[in-house]
């Protein structure tokens, strides 16, 4: 080129007729920026665009090669040369396949059906893709490339293609464990792999995406046991109760419900931990209100909390049978089921919300029932 701004015949005859294929490379890079100035005349723009189209019929990959690396971000590349060169080799390929805008999502869909793993993980690699695209990845991507996608935030993946992800690749870690990290998952993703995958990331489910409250109230509860068992073992606890009662305010799911829930099925400790975390007390504070014999301690903590009002009646029910249980049974965890069952059914059962009511009174039904059919 006899500068950078300016295209010649000259320019032309000598890119045709060098044969050191290193040149000729250097001269599709210089093209290729020169391509990028605005001010570029349109018989300019013209010539350099019959130079790329020359160079796609190039014997030499590298030359093909630095053309497709040069143009992988231009916006204004021809789009019969950006489809050209991501139908090429793989060298040619992956640079204007993982970056050109200028490739539709028709184009990148025809690439993942009929490309190899490669050209695929560049697909799905790339900084925006297409829901239609994200589809066409899970039908048709291997096991590492589907994982790529998951990992990409900036993918957009509809509902049924996370299911048909997770039905393919069920045993796939490789593939759960980036689905999990997303940044947003919808909730009925969420709940399913809650039951898919380690205690690690099933903890990183709850305190980061949505799941339904009953959901949420399982998963505390399984993860509270199993941190008391870790104990009991002697083993290292790595997750406190405050740990997790922080983990949850940070991720925005220390709800109302949730406590309130966790407390019906006896978890004291959390429920004092959490209504703490809410307000903004020590712990040991939260205890004294919460078994405050006067009776005025507990009100005052939910409304500085800002829990429900409807809710401090189930409370109170769900403490006055762990006092009993206290001093009866110790930690039966059937008979206390059962007095809840009881207590809610005869005490608060037209002051609370009728969701709230029908998970509690199902939930512990279903294990006290499951606890008969065991004995």
């Amino acid at each position: 080129m006899s500068n950078q701004n300016t295209l010649t015949s000259a320019d032309v005859a000598k890119l045709l007729q060098d044969t050191n294929d290193d040149n000729r490379a250097a001269a599709a890079v210089k093209v290729a920026k020169t391509f990028e100035n605005v001010e570029l005349s349109a018989n300019e723009r013209e010539i350099a665009e019959d130079i790329f189209r020359l160079m796609l019929k190039d014997a030499a990959v590298r030359v093909r090669a630095a053309l497709s690396e040069s143009l992988k971000d231009n916006p204004d590349v021809p789009h019969d040369v950006a489809l050209t060169l991501a139908k090429d080799v793989k060298e040619v390929s992956v640079p204007i396949v993982m970056s050109s805008d200028v490739l539709t999502d028709e184009d990148l869909v025809a690439i993942v059906n009929t490309r190899g793993e490669l050209i695929q993980n560049a697909v799905a690699g790339r900084k925006s893709v297409s829901p239609q695209v994200s589809e066409a990845i899970a039908e048709q991507g291997s096991e590492h490339v589907v994982a790529t996608l998951m990992g990409n935030d900036g993918a957009e993946i509809a509902e049924h293609t996370f299911k048909k992800v997770l039905d393919k690749f069920a045993d796939s870690d490789l593939v759960k464990e980036p689905m999990v990290q997303r940044k947003q998952l919808p909730i009925s993703v969420s709940e399913r792999l809650v039951t898919m995958v380690s205690d690690q990331l099933r903890q990183h489910i709850m305190t980061h995406h949505e799941v339904s409250p009953g959901t949420a109230s399982d998963l505390l509860m399984e993860s509270r046991e199993r941190a008391t068992v870790t104990l009991l073992e002697g083993q290292k606890k790595t997750d406190t109760v405050v740990e997790l009662v922080n983990q949850l305010h940070q991720g925005g799911r220390l709800t109302a419900s949730l406590i309130v829930r966790a407390l019906c099925m006896g978890d004291t400790t959390f429920f004092e931990a959490a209504l703490a975390k809410r307000v903004g007390i020590p712990v040991v504070n939260a205890y004294k209100l919460v078994h405050d014999k006067g009776g005025m301690g507990l009100q005052r903590l939910f409304e500085a909390a800002e829990m429900p009002n409807e809710y401090l009646s189930i409370a109170k029910c769900a403490l006055e049978v762990a006092d009993e249980m206290s001093m009866t049974a110790g930690d039966n965890k059937e008979m206390f089921r059962q007095l809840m069952i009881e207590r809610v059914l005869t005490t608060v059962e037209d002051d609370v919300d009728m969701e709230n009511f029908d998970y509690l009174v199902g939930k512990l039904s279903s294990i006290e029932n499951e606890a008969t059919t065991v004995h």
